[in-house]
């Protein structure tokens, strides 16, 4: 397997473990916020979605400034982790999409993960965010760090 097969796998592992992560958006006065959410990432790594009541800091923020990151981590707050936990830290541009349309596959994609929150989805005071992924960083064994570009960022259609 060629390293950056290895590393999709690795990634895609990652974040098919974990339901949690901690989303930082940039509050108008130039803050980082950070915030716990419910994800889910598409199969193919382009895309990571979540849902927000629009009534949020975090929406907001996002609404004005698309570009975001996610921190997903495989931690265990034990001494191992030192050693074994991995982290992905990913970059990419929100957007609100309307989820009405029957048979969204992001949608589907959400609510496999966390099917118990399709009210809170459904509900018209709820955001749903897709994130199209810039590129990914890879941190395990403490300080192994490997990076995984998804898009051209000087394409002006991505932001």
């Amino acid at each position: 397997m060629t390293g950056e097969l290895q590393l999709k796998k690795e990634i895609a592992e990652l974040l098919a473990s974990q339901k949690l992560a901690v989303l930082s958006t940039q509050s108008a006065d130039g803050f980082a916020y950070a915030s716990l959410i419910a994800f889910a990432a598409a199969d193919d790594l382009q895309t990571i979605v979540l849902a927000t009541p629009k009534a949020t800091r975090k929406f907001a923020n996002i609404k004005n400034n698309p570009k975001v990151s996610l921190l997903i981590d495989n931690r265990s707050n034990q001494e191992e982790d030192f050693h074994a936990a991995k982290a992905v830290t990913i970059m990419g541009v929100a957007e609100e999409l309307q989820i009405a349309a029957p048979g969204n596959q992001l949608v589907s994609l959400y609510l496999r993960k966390h099917p118990y929150l399709d009210d809170f989805l459904r509900s018209p005071t709820t955001a749903f965010i897709c994130i199209v992924v810039l590129r990914y960083y890879l941190v395990s064994h403490f300080q192994k760090v490997m990076e995984l570009h998804m898009r051209n960022e000087d394409d002006p259609s991505v932001i």
